[in-house]
């Protein structure tokens, strides 16, 4: 056992150094055009961190690991926004861009409904993998068109949100071969990963569903959360909030659509996935939206309570897997007292909004 947790240890390090080399190659080559800082946070960095939940979900569905695989996006999704948002916006408030309330978010929220919709069969089949694939690809040429016609404003910030300048990548060769050894590096670690992650799922008699949902989501989401920490920490938001939801689309959109094209069958979706995990998903990211329209920002406060979310959702599936005698009454707790008054939070914060914003006095004379 100890040699594959050791190898897990290994396969994550590998992931991160690999996702570390690509984004930093790929964010070099995207600088150069000029697109906006959000832009590239929604797109280069986004995709970038997600290779390793590409990686580990491609590698899974063809080693015969399909749960693995959709636990893996599933849990890195839930993560991403409530470990990752609530972890950045616990450092500093982050302030949120009209666009990602306007656009990104409820792009998000529908991408979300569409997964579930195909779904609810069982399975996400080749036809409906090829659907997702289709529609990153329009997401992205959208995106980059859209920052194109806005180029005013990502000429006001030149250099935000991408690497500082330094002499020994600025050269394109230097770039292109950051991106292949990244890649490399995350298809290796990816394996290692998988491997020693069944073998865990089998040792504590859990299904590799939750080990996907927790061990390898998290773990796949190390460098969204490096990338939002050091991003919060740098001031650089945009960056931050876009990685967290650029990721979110392009698992839903991009691994699971290569994954179920590479997957004979398509990819089978457990059914307590379809029962719980997946709508706890929808939740988390129709929560964003009410979240971020307070003030159009995440405080510090509601970036604990995504904390304490995240650690509540991580209890609950390790009561579950256990069949532990005090889950009725943990989800009891959790439907009956903590989430009423979350949701009763929310509402007054959006409503003292509305009411701030009606009292606002208007333009002078």
């Amino acid at each position: 056992m100890w040699v594959h947790i050791l190898w897990f240890v290994l396969g994550l390090t590998v992931l991160v150094v690999g996702a570390e080399s690509l984004v930093r190659g790929a964010s070099r080559l995207a600088g150069s055009v000029g697109i906006s800082p959000l832009v590239i946070g929604l797109t280069v960095v986004a995709f970038g961190t997600s290779t390793p939940e590409m990686a580990v979900s491609v590698h899974a569905s063809l080693a015969g690991t399909p749960d693995i695989a959709i636990g893996n996006v599933i849990g890195s999704n839930i993560a991403n926004v409530l470990l990752i948002l609530g972890m950045s916006a616990v450092i500093i408030p982050l302030l949120v861009s009209e666009q990602v309330i306007r656009q990104e978010i409820p792009v998000m929220i529908a991408a979300t409904v569409l997964l579930i919709v195909l779904a609810l069969d069982g399975r996400i089949s080749r036809i409906d993998a090829g659907i997702l694939f289709t529609l990153v690809i329009v997401y992205t040429v959208f995106l980059i068109l859209q920052s194109r016609r806005s180029s005013r404003v990502a000429a006001n910030t030149p250099d935000a949100g991408r690497p500082q300048q330094s002499q020994w990548d600025r050269h394109w060769g230097v770039q292109l071969l950051l991106i292949v050894v990244g890649l490399a590096a995350l298809v290796l670690g990816s394996r290692w990963l998988v491997e020693s992650a069944v073998v865990f799922a089998r040792f504590l008699g859990i299904s590799e569903l939750v080990v996907g949902l927790t061990i390898v989501a998290v773990g796949t989401s190390l460098p969204e959360v490096a990338t939002s920490a050091l991003a919060a920490l740098r001031g650089e938001r945009d960056i931050a909030i876009g990685n967290v939801i650029g990721s979110n689309l392009f698992n839903i959109l991009a691994v699971l659509g290569v994954t179920g094209l590479v997957s004979t069958h398509g990819i089978p979706v457990a059914e307590a996935a379809r029962n719980f995990d997946l709508w706890v998903m929808l939740a988390v990211a129709v929560a964003c939206l009410p979240i971020m329209l307070t003030g159009r920002e995440i405080a510090r406060w509601e970036g604990a309570v995504f904390l304490g979310y995240y650690a509540a959702y991580t209890a609950y599936l390790v009561l579950a897997a256990q069949h532990h005698t005090a889950l009725p009454a943990y989800s009891l707790v959790m439907l009956g007292f903590v989430l009423p008054i979350t949701l009763l939070t929310i509402a007054v914060s959006v409503v003292n909004h509305g009411r701030r914003g009606s009292h606002r006095p208007g333009p002078g004379p």
